[in-house]
């Protein structure tokens, strides 16, 4: 029995082993004396929910992750964009999507979009000041043209995926049914060969070969670790997974091997930062990109909601920071936080002052973060999305004539939030309730209103959203609805053009990548628009099927 449970073990599982008794207090022989500007290493995780991390659920194994935020400083009110693109642009820009275009769901691998190329990214601006700059791992900022691609827009070294999704063993990635190709690349070019090597012990194993051959005494580095994991398709080593067999759902025990496989690699990335003389001038930011996905084995429990809506659910987030750099450590910080903030924050510690020309929508939080003052942020803009689908039962005159609550938005103020439109999927899901549970169980609490398309709740009372106060304070609702007409004047067109055939991986040597030359304008593009005219619907058995597999489907794509 020995043997067999032994021969599960992979063997960075076995190299792990030999420093499971590491001291991270003790000082390191070969650290060298601090740079002025710190070494950022940024590790960001893809669906990993609020209740997925062993410090809010014991259930899930990742000492690795618990340490290091119990000797740091927890973000226990941050929050992230609900969905993948969006999240990253606002990380890499630290603007909110109104203001860069994207603020309609994700840039998909045929769309001819990527970020504005008139703004300056974070590592540019890290490159600026002198950093040696990084990437490894999910891009799905847009390829369409090579200007679009991670060295064309700050980072001297990528090693990644460019799409979505992709098999965490064969790289391959599909959009659509028979539009698959090979997802891999190494710098501008397609990285053939890697199949059969986990994603996540891949990315790992390079991030090690960065450290491994910079000298950190010369040259302060950055870099973006931006794990697939733990995005579906759900994969993992079997060794992950034994932890878990005693899991009644399958989804749910695959989904935790995955996290328990990035806890491993993130305390390998740790070794590698003390081992080759980093850690002492070093900051260590962890952020989740969005919400779980509680259909392929994510929770958000006890909060409302899922990946891809406006509930608590879909945009806040696991975050902290471990840094020996901290003057208050080992503590859980409240201060309000958002993924936009991560762009001056991270450019200050490099040592710039932040232009107001800049037109950032972020803050600098390091002195929130590492002193415990408090926070110069009062309130978060979750986004105004036009082509969303309308709320059926919205209007202008529901918004008291200051905004039409058709339109999927919302914005938190102070303690107050205020949603309007369609925010999303709201019903609360219990850990034992996901993924192949009967669907009758999905009803057990559900929290439907008909004919409504305004909500308002003081989450720092009710951060579960159990209780609308929209009728009860409208004065608050009319503060916040203004604050949406506000910040809807700011904002600049949509940018989702129509799927260009051209990318069909087919026609680029069975990889995606650029198709699209530079010299060619798809500036011009044509947005899709919401359709006005209302049609009829036909409740039958066989539709709602269907409807019902779409949203699994699509909830998968995204």
């Amino acid at each position: 029995m020995t043997v067999s449970a032994l021969t599960g073990l992979s063997v960075i599982s076995l190299l792990s082993l030999g420093y499971l008794s590491w001291d991270w207090t003790s000082p390191n022989q070969v650290e060298q004396p601090n740079h002025p500007r710190p070494h950022i290493i940024f590790i960001m995780t893809d669906d990993q929910g609020f209740n997925d991390i062993g410090y809010h659920n014991p259930d899930i194994h990742t000492p690795t992750l618990d340490r290091l935020a119990a000797d740091g400083v927890k973000l226990e009110n941050y929050y992230i964009q609900p969905i993948c693109t969006p999240s990253r642009s606002q990380f890499i820009t630290g603007r909110y999507q109104i203001h860069t275009g994207l603020q309609h769901s994700i840039i998909r691998s045929r769309q001819p979009s990527c970020l504005p190329f008139d703004l300056r990214t974070l590592p540019q601006r890290l490159q600026d000041l002198g950093y040696s700059t990084h990437m490894v791992g999910k891009w799905h900022l847009g390829f369409y043209k090579r200007k679009c691609l991670p060295t064309r827009r700050g980072f001297s070294t990528y090693f990644g995926s460019l799409t979505g999704s992709v098999d965490y063993y064969t790289y391959k990635s599909c959009d659509g049914p028979k539009i698959c190709g090979y997802d891999l690349q190494d710098g501008e070019r397609v990285a053939w060969g890697q199949g059969g090597r986990y994603s996540t012990h891949l990315y790992t194993q390079r991030v090690r070969k960065i450290l491994a051959s910079h000298d950190p005494s010369s040259q302060p580095l950055f870099i973006y670790l931006s794990f697939q994991a733990v995005h579906t398709p759900l994969q993992s080593p079997r060794e992950y997974v034994y932890p878990y067999r005693r899991m009644g759902n399958v989804f749910r025990r695959k989904y935790a091997g995955m996290v328990s496989a990035v806890d491993e690699a993130v305390r390998n990335v740790t070794y590698a930062l003390r081992k080759y003389g980093y850690y002492k001038n070093s900051v260590i930011v962890f952020s989740t990109d969005n919400g779980g996905q509680p259909l392929f084995g994510g929770s958000n429990w006890p909060l409302r909601g899922r990946k891809g809506t406006y509930w608590e659910g879909g945009v806040r987030g696991i975050g902290f920071v471990h840094s020996p750099l901290l003057r208050h450590r080992r503590r859980v910080s409240r201060a309000l936080v958002h993924i936009t903030d991560w762009y001056p924050t991270l450019v200050g510690l490099a040592g710039a002052n932040m232009s107001q020309t800049e037109r950032l929508d972020g803050y600098d939080m390091w002195k929130t973060i590492s002193d415990g003052k408090e926070s110069p942020r009062q309130e978060i803009l979750h986004n105004i999305d036009p082509l969303y689908n309308a709320a059926r039962h919205g209007s202008l005159k529901a918004g008291f004539g200051i905004w039409n609550t058709a339109v999927q938005a919302a914005v938190r103020v102070g303690d107050w939030k205020l949603l309007t439109g369609d925010p999303g999927y709201g019903d609360w899901t219990p850990t034992q309730m996901l993924g192949n549970f009967p669907e009758t169980w999905w009803t057990l609490e559900r929290h439907v209103v008909p004919k409504k398309s305004l909500w308002l709740f003081n989450v720092a009372d009710d951060p579960y959203e159990r209780y609308d106060l929209a009728e009860q304070r409208p004065d608050v609702v009319k503060q916040l609805l203004g604050r949406l007409a506000y910040y809807n004047r700011t904002a600049v067109p949509v940018r989702y053009p129509s799927e260009d055939p051209r990318a069909d991986p087919s026609r680029n040597g069975g990889a995606w990548g650029p198709w699209v030359g530079d010299d060619e304008n798809w500036e011009a593009f044509y947005p899709r628009k919401r359709k006005i005219k209302k049609q009829k619907r036909k409740f039958c058995k066989m539709k709602s099927y269907f409807k019902r597999l779409n949203m699994k489907i699509m909830s998968n794509r995204i």
